[in-house]
């Protein structure tokens, strides 16, 4: 808006050529919008890959929808780890639901038949029928106000830097704006016209125009580059914390372990091998739950020597970590993890197979509480399969100094085990959590341990703010409904394709092929993405901090402003707009070092002061008669540009993380040298357009204006790296 005020006001006043800083914001908006439509459309396909769906019961036949074709009155069927997605009345069934997305609460509520369930909750265990009661607006999370809504908040060090420059900005363009407009009339022997015009240079100097595009731009561009590594960007500055992330926290199944489960082999204890084959066979055919591990038994299990009635169905929760039945006349059977069914008797399988216990009572039994006294059947012993890349991902992950911690329901013993095989260092460093009765304890184990086995949702959220705390930044993964409190907490959520509902509504990344092996590119793109929009910024903020100080500078001289905007225009597209461009797409896998904000000015800061210092030496020889209006303002354009070239001669220079024998990099070297060739074009074969005077006569100037910028470059640079440390 501020820069077509002023496009407008250099119409008015007939200065035509001027105008062409407006050509160019409009270029660059037109490249960012084309760039973001493209960006669009790529994940619109990919969210269809990803997208949520509902299984309906149409004309007595099961089908699945896309949660937005349902109506009135559908009558949809859940299962754990499904987002509810519409307002509904339970008609079949029973189920524990989870709340936490739409009032923060993370405890799981019971739901019967003829109770109603709202969008935006989920299943934690359990299955039902239900009757959709609302949609669109009339749902419940569509009319609650957006502050009880879960909102996570984007944390983006380049965001909140962008918005902190823009603030300044806004409150300070303005008047210093008016303040030289005013001065500039004051000046002797210059018209309006001439006044309008200086002015003009002056605020369009301090505008970066073109910084928060380029940045919009690079992260579009990167959100297409993830598509084609089958990763869904949902969030699209978690690219940027990813590549700030110093812990991840992972859990076992799905990511280390390709979570297909499989069952090798049954022990039993107080039954024969063909009674417990029975029973585990009879549990699997009543069974609702639709987990990886009932699947397993599921597929072992097939054949029923004498079929039981079921009665009551315990479906499986995370929280207690078992699920079970009840048979007409034979009692309740129970399954799950033995420390949890038979906690004095000790499990010498665990070292080798993800461990269930079978137990048998006839006593009464809730969803929410076992028995004390329970008999032992037997165990049946499961296989993980260990996902092949998952070795060479966490090496990826341990050179790059990133913290694993890996957090998982299963026994901490198994985990081990698991985490030795796939190279984790300090695996043998484990805890039940289980024993973890205070939160206090939870601060002192996020440091001790590496491992942490028998976790509950809710202990999996607070690992993750004990790290936090501990100023970590966070990334987690996660594909169950276990997971999401932990995920929604975490500085980065990634989940699985294959995940749950809950998972991935509430995860900023979607891994679409279900495989950890892509996170490397995740974190090498944000790195990308990271250190070459900080070089680019770099560049416009340079502009920005000569500028401003520049109109301030000038308001209180009360001397013309040197520049015109047309000259402005040939210094932003040679010393910004074309080489912050090419270097915010160059492949970077340098590692993040130090905060945003101080990266740039500890870099634009000397070059900005430069050009202060090379303007007050040209005014005090212009004041003096020493050189003349024109060649004063060419001079001006000239040291302005040569400040700019040298900072991109800087930028050149490799740093070792960089991985590159050469000590500079060679198309940042390309991109200076070219940069220069431009600009001395402009400023010879271009010079009627530019308002360039005559080089020759002032040759010799231009020569000592090189000497002094690189003298004051190397001084002020050395000043601030001292300042800054």
């Amino acid at each position: 808006m501020i820069n077509l005020i002023l496009g407008i006001a250099i119409f008015l006043v007939g200065s035509y050529k001027n105008m062409l800083f407006l050509g160019i914001i409009i270029l660059n908006t037109a490249i960012s919008t084309i760039q973001e439509i493209h960006s669009k459309r790529v994940v619109d396909k990919l969210s269809i890959m990803a997208s949520h769906k509902a299984k309906v019961i149409r004309d007595g036949k099961k089908q699945e929808i896309s949660i937005y074709d349902l109506v009135l009155d559908d009558v949809i069927e859940l299962n754990t780890g499904n987002q509810i997605a519409a307002d509904s009345i339970i008609v079949e069934g029973n189920v524990q639901v989870n709340e936490a997305l739409i009032t923060g609460e993370p405890d799981s509520i019971y739901k019967k038949e003829g109770d109603r369930i709202l969008s935006g909750s989920y299943v934690v265990s359990g299955r039902c029928i239900a009757k959709v009661e609302h949609i669109g607006e009339d749902n419940y999370t569509a009319k609650i106000s957006s502050g009880a809504k879960y909102v996570k908040k984007v944390n983006s060090e380049i965001m909140r830097t962008l918005n902190k420059i823009i603030k300044f900005l806004t409150f300070a363009i303005i008047p210093i704006g008016i303040g030289l407009f005013y001065t500039q009339l004051q000046v002797e022997n210059i018209t309006f016209q001439e006044a309008v015009v200086k002015s003009v240079a002056g605020i369009i100097g301090m505008i970066p125009e073109g910084l928060v595009l380029l940045t919009s731009t690079v992260l579009a561009v990167s959100v297409i580059r993830l598509s084609k590594a089958k990763v869904l960007v949902q969030e699209l500055y978690c690219i940027e914390t990813l590549a700030r992330v110093d812990t991840l926290c992972l859990d076992k199944t799905g990511t280390l372990t390709e979570g297909s489960l499989e069952v090798k082999d049954f022990v039993p204890i107080n039954k024969k091998k063909e009674e417990m084959s029975n029973i585990l066979a009879n549990i699997a055919s009543a069974s609702e739950d639709e987990n990886a591990t009932i699947e397993a038994i599921k597929k072992y299990f097939t054949k029923i020597e004498k079929k039981w009635e079921p009665i009551q169905k315990f479906a499986f929760s995370s929280q207690t970590k078992w699920s079970g039945v009840q048979f007409q006349e034979e009692g309740t059977y129970i399954i799950g993890a033995p420390e949890f069914i038979v906690k004095n008797e000790e499990n010498k399988y665990a070292k080798d197979y993800r461990v269930l216990a079978l137990a048998y009572t006839k006593e009464d039994v809730t969803s929410s509480a076992l028995p004390q006294n329970m008999e032992l059947i037997g165990y049946v012993l499961i296989l993980d399969k260990i996902r092949k890349e998952a070795k060479q991902t966490l090496k990826y992950f341990e050179k790059q100094g990133v913290d694993i911690k890996i957090i998982s329901g299963d026994n901490p013993v198994t985990v081990s085990k698991i985490a030795k095989q796939v190279g984790i260092k300090k695996y043998e460093q484990y805890i039940d959590m289980t024993t973890i009765e205070k939160e206090e304890e939870i601060e002192e184990a996020v440091q001790k341990y590496t491992i942490f086995g028998r976790v509950s949702p809710m202990q999996k959220k607070q690992l993750v703010e004990a790290l936090q705390r501990a100023g970590k930044t966070v990334a987690m993964t996660g594909d169950g409904v276990n997971d999401v409190l932990a995920l929604k907490t975490a500085d980065c959520s990634i989940a699985m394709a294959n995940g749950s509902d809950a998972t991935k509504s509430v995860s900023q990344l979607i891994l679409l092929n279900s495989n950890f092996a892509s996170m490397p590119k995740v974190v090498a793109e944000g790195r990308r993405t990271i250190n070459n929009i900080e070089r680019s910024a770099t560049l416009f903020l340079v502009k920005t901090i000569y500028s401003g100080l520049l109109a301030v500078m000038f308001l209180f001289m009360g001397e013309a402003y040197p520049f015109v905007p047309i000259q402005m225009s040939l210094i932003g597209t040679v010393t910004i707009g074309l080489p912050s461009f090419l270097l915010a797409l160059e492949p970077n896998k340098e590692r993040i070092k130090g905060e945003f904000l101080k990266n740039v000015i500890k870099r634009a800061l000397p070059v900005g002061l430069s050009v202060i210092l090379n303007i007050f030496v040209l005014s005090l020889l212009n004041k003096n008669n020493m050189i003349t209006e024109e060649q004063y303002s060419s001079l001006c354009v000239i040291g302005t540009g040569i400040c700019g070239i040298i900072l991109l001669f800087t930028l050149a220079k490799s740093r070792k993380s960089e991985n590159s024998k050469l000590p500079v990099s060679i198309f940042r070297l390309l991109l200076a040298i070219s940069i220069t060739i431009l600009f001395i074009l402009g400023l010879t074969a271009f010079s009627w357009w530019f308002n360039i005077a005559p080089l020759m006569p002032i040759m010799n100037k231009i020569i000592q204006l090189i000497i002094l910028s690189i003298v004051n470059f190397v001084i002020l640079t050395m000043v601030f790296k001292k300042i800054i440390k």
